[in-house]
C-alpha cells in the first residue's frame, strides 16, 4: 500500500513538472511573439515617423569641437584635415554618397540631396583663408536650416596647411545670418560663389583631390566615390541597398554605375527611360566622350543601352578593366585608397581603378542605375602650371604601376 502511494505522488510530481514546463514554453512563446510583434509595429512606425534628427545646439557643438582641434595635417604635410565639421550616423551595411568640392561648387549638394536617399559625405577644400571661413560659415548656415543636412550629412574641411578655420563667431556670418531656411541658404551661396573647374582655382594651391575622395569615403563599407557635380538617377540609393540586402555575394565585386553628361542641366532625367530619349536625340552622350573617350568606353555603353527593361537593379555584364578605364562603382570590403599623391587633373581614378583590378576586383555593369554629369565635358585649356602637374602625374602613373608589381606580387593582373 505504501509502495503504491509512493508511485503515485511521484506520479504527481512528475506531471506536476511537466504542467509547469509546458507553461513556461507558453509564456516563452507569448513572449516572442510579442516582441515581434513589438517590433514589427516599431518599423511600420519609423516608416512613418523616422527618429528625429540632431538638434541644432547638438550639431552646433559638434562643429565647434571639430574646429576647436586644429584640425590635423595629411601625411604630405602640405593640408591640414578637420574632420566631422557634420556628423551622421549610418548602418554599417548602408550605402554612401561620397563626393567632394570647392566652397564654391557646393551649391551642386542640393541636387544630391533630392535624388540620394541615403547618407551623404561631403570633403570640401578651401584654397584660401577667407574661403575656409565661409565653409564654416556655410556649415554653420546649412546645418541651422537644413534638416536633412543635419540627418544625413557627414562633412569635412580641407585646406592648406598654413591655415587653419576658425570657430564661426555669431557676429560673423553676416547675410548668412539673415537667412532663415535652406532654400536661402543655398540661393545666398549660388550669388556669392563661383562655381568652376575644381581644380582650376586661380591659386598657387593643388586640389587634393584624391585626399579629399579617401575623406569622404573613411570609414564606409560600401560607397559611391563620385564628382559634386552628377546627379545619380532617382532611386540608385534604395535599388543598391536592396540588392546588396539579399546577397553577400558581392565582396571583391565592383559594381559599376555607368556614367554620361548631359548638354543643359536644366531637367536632368530621373529614370532610364527619360536618359535613353534624351540619348537618342544627342542631349545626353557618355561621360568623357569629348575629352577622353577610352577612359569610359569599356562601360560598354551600346550593349547598356540596349538592354531589356527591368524592375530591379542588379549587374548586367562583366567588363573586364582595360587602362585608362576609371568608371563610378560601388565596392565593399578591403577597397584600395586612392592615391594622395595624385593631385589637381589627371590619372587620379585611373591609379585607383588600376589597383582596384590588380586586388582581384572584377568589374559588373549595373542594368538600371546610371549617373549624369551636368553639362558636357570638353577638351580642357590648362594654365602652364597645371599642364606641368599633369605631366607630373603622368610619370607618377607609370611608378604606380611598377609599384603594384610589389604590392601585390602573387597577383597575376597587371596595369
Amino acid at each position: 500500500m505504501q509502495m503504491s502511494y509512493a508511485i503515485r505522488c511521484a506520479f504527481y510530481q512528475l506531471l506536476l513538472a511537466a504542467l509547469m514546463l509546458v507553461a513556461m514554453l507558453q509564456l516563452l512563446y507569448l513572449s516572442l511573439l510579442s516582441g515581434l510583434h513589438g517590433q514589427e509595429e516599431q518599423e511600420q512606425y519609423f516608416e512613418f515617423f523616422p527618429p528625429s534628427p540632431r538638434s541644432v545646439d547638438q550639431v552646433k557643438a559638434q562643429l565647434r569641437a571639430a574646429l576647436a582641434s586644429g584640425g590635423v595635417l595629411d601625411s604630405s604635410g602640405d593640408y591640414r584635415v578637420y574632420r566631422g565639421l557634420l556628423k551622421t550616423t549610418m548602418d554599417p551595411n548602408d550605402v554612401i554618397l561620397a563626393t567632394h568640392a570647392s566652397v564654391d561648387n557646393l551649391l551642386h549638394l542640393s541636387g544630391l540631396l533630392e535624388r540620394w536617399e541615403g547618407p551623404l559625405s561631403v570633403s570640401v577644400f578651401a584654397a584660401t583663408k577667407e574661403e575656409a571661413q565661409l565653409a564654416t560659415v556655410l556649415t554653420y548656415a546649412l546645418s541651422s536650416h537644413c534638416p536633412d543636412m543635419r540627418a544625413r550629412v557627414a562633412m569635412h574641411l580641407v585646406c592648406p596647411s598654413r591655415y587653419e578655420a576658425a570657430v564661426p563667431d555669431p557676429r560673423e556670418p553676416g547675410e548668412f545670418a539673415l537667412l532663415r531656411s535652406c532654400q536661402e541658404v543655398f540661393d545666398k551661396l549660388a550669388r556669392v560663389a563661383q562655381p568652376g573647374i575644381n581644380y582650376a582655382l586661380g591659386t598657387n594651391v593643388s586640389y587634393p583631390n584624391n585626399l579629399l575622395r579617401n575623406l569622404a569615403r573613411e570609414g564606409a563599407n560600401y560607397a559611391l566615390v563620385i564628382d559634386v557635380d552628377m546627379v545619380p538617377s532617382e532611386g540608385l540609393w534604395r535599388g543598391l541597398r536592396e540588392m546588396l540586402d539579399q546577397s553577400k555575394q558581392w565582396a571583391g565585386t565592383a559594381l559599376v554605375v555607368p556614367a554620361f553628361e548631359i548638354r543643359r542641366a536644366r531637367r536632368m532625367p530621373t529614370n532610364k527611360n527619360e536618359l535613353l530619349q534624351l540619348y537618342q536625340v544627342g542631349e545626353v552622350r557618355p561621360f568623357y566622350y569629348g575629352l577622353c573617350t577610352p577612359c569610359q568606353a569599356p562601360t560598354n555603353y551600346s550593349r547598356w543601352v540596349n538592354l531589356p527593361e527591368e524592375t530591379l537593379l542588379r549587374p548586367a555584364y562583366v567588363v573586364p578593366w582595360q587602362d585608362p578605364w576609371e568608371p563610378f562603382y560601388v565596392a565593399g570590403g578591403k577597397v584600395p585608397t586612392f592615391d594622395e599623391r595624385f593631385r589637381q587633373y589627371g590619372f587620379n581614378r585611373i591609379s585607383q581603378a588600376c589597383e582596384l583590378h590588380v586586388a582581384g576586383f572584377d568589374f559588373e555593369v549595373l542594368n538600371e542605375g546610371f549617373l549624369v554629369h551636368k553639362g558636357f565635358k570638353e577638351a580642357l585649356k590648362f594654365h602652364p602650371q597645371k599642364e606641368a602637374e599633369n605631366q607630373h602625374n603622368k610619370i607618377l602613373y607609370r611608378q604606380f604601376k611598377q609599384e603594384l608589381k610589389s604590392k601585390y606580387p602573387d597577383s597575376p593582373r597587371h596595369c
